[in-house]
């Protein structure tokens, strides 16, 4: 019988994934700044700009991502644990709903584009931007993020997914929004013991979203789709995933540090 031989190779290819996967990590975390917020600047350097009037601060140092994108991903981050701790593995949310993460998504780029125009000081725009503002649409944004790619990973990912969306009603969503109001509250607060968790719960997200797409793609590669019950049996092509955005993190900060000499935000 040949299914012994099989049984070893799968086990053997299990074992080099994880030590593969533990000699990024370590490069990585030797590579990037000290200490966990200088981990999660590392984080923030390899996605976000991170320029420091754009950014609220843990006393003189500035958070490791921008105000836009720490709401971006502390909305993503809720919605995601809202989602999860609903217990629902559902579908995409049902289109009245769609319309209100729609406009959030356009307020987020109106916003962006405001923002961005004021640049150039001889170019017109609608509003003087400011870090609130910033928070706000980034957190919009957020929401939107997690209400979209969690139903997507459900219908990918498990075998028993359920044919109704999380957040289907008007009761959802508004329970949702109220702590949206209040974590952004929470943030703009300010106080050290808010937003130093805060802040590296954003850094975390990153990596969060990152490794959730990356396993998505590597379940549609191997034909994989809804072939899983529980996280346990899921944990290879996850380990996997969340390797590669640490891969991909790793590689953007040495091209960015190799760059510009510094780990601060760019200086414009």
């Amino acid at each position: 019988m040949n299914w012994k031989p099989a049984i070893r190779k799968k086990d053997l290819l299990k074992t080099l994934l994880v030590a593969v996967s533990l000699i990024i990590v370590i490069a990585w975390l030797q590579y990037a700044p000290p200490g966990l917020l200088g981990k999660m600047d590392a984080v923030g350097y390899a996605v976000c700009h991170r320029i420091e009037a754009r950014s609220f601060h843990l006393g003189e140092r500035s958070i490791p991502l921008c105000a836009r994108c720490s709401g971006m991903h502390l909305g993503a981050l809720l919605g995601l644990a809202f989602q999860t701790l609903w217990g629902r593995k559902g579908k995409l949310p049902p289109l009245k709903i769609m319309l209100v993460l729609g406009v959030f998504l356009v307020a987020f780029g109106v916003d962006g584009v405001n923002s961005y125009l004021h640049f150039f000081p001889n170019l017109p725009s609608l509003y003087e931007p400011n870090n609130t503002l910033r928070l706000i649409t980034g957190t919009g944004l957020g929401l939107g993020i997690a209400a979209i790619i969690y139903p997507i990973f459900n219908q990918t990912i498990w075998s028993d997914w359920e044919d109704q969306p999380i957040l289907g009603g008007w009761k959802e969503l508004g329970a949702l929004l109220g702590l949206a109001i209040l974590l952004d509250l929470m943030i703009l607060s300010e106080n050290p013991l808010l937003l130093y968790p805060l802040a590296v719960l954003s850094g975390l997200n990153v990596l969060i979203i990152l490794g959730i797409c990356y396993t998505l793609i590597i379940i549609l590669m191997f034909k994989q789709e809804n072939a899983f019950t529980t996280w346990r049996s899921l944990w290879v092509p996850l380990v996997a995933g969340l390797t590669v955005a640490v891969l991909q993190t790793y590689l953007v900060d040495v091209l960015r540090f190799t760059f510009t000499g510094t780990w601060g935000g760019f200086n414009l």
